[in-house]
């Protein structure tokens, strides 16, 4: 059987077009994502999120089950959980 700690998302390093790798809570990515899913049009979303009716349930659904968002051409925005030792 699986180790829980395993599937434990508390924390991500995030990788950005033109920015330092950042370490995020799973609260800041949250809302990082929702702040990128905010300026994107509707065409411009991934088929799989233009069925959820809030840009919160949007940057979950990504949380829970990717490690990336296209933003443009040339552009990247990827996260990944990671877990902090002590």
């Amino acid at each position: 059987m699986p180790d829980s700690l395993m599937y434990q998302q508390e924390n991500f390093v995030v990788l950005e077009t033109d920015q330092a790798e950042q370490l995020l809570t799973a609260n800041e990515l949250l809302e990082k994502l929702e702040l990128v899913l905010q300026t994107m049009t509707e065409q411009e979303l991934p088929i799989d999120l233009q069925r959820f009716d809030s840009v919160s349930a949007q940057a979950q659904y990504l949380i829970d089950t990717s490690c990336e968002l296209d933003v443009g051409l040339g552009k990247y925005l990827q996260w990944y959980a990671i877990r902090l030792e002590k």
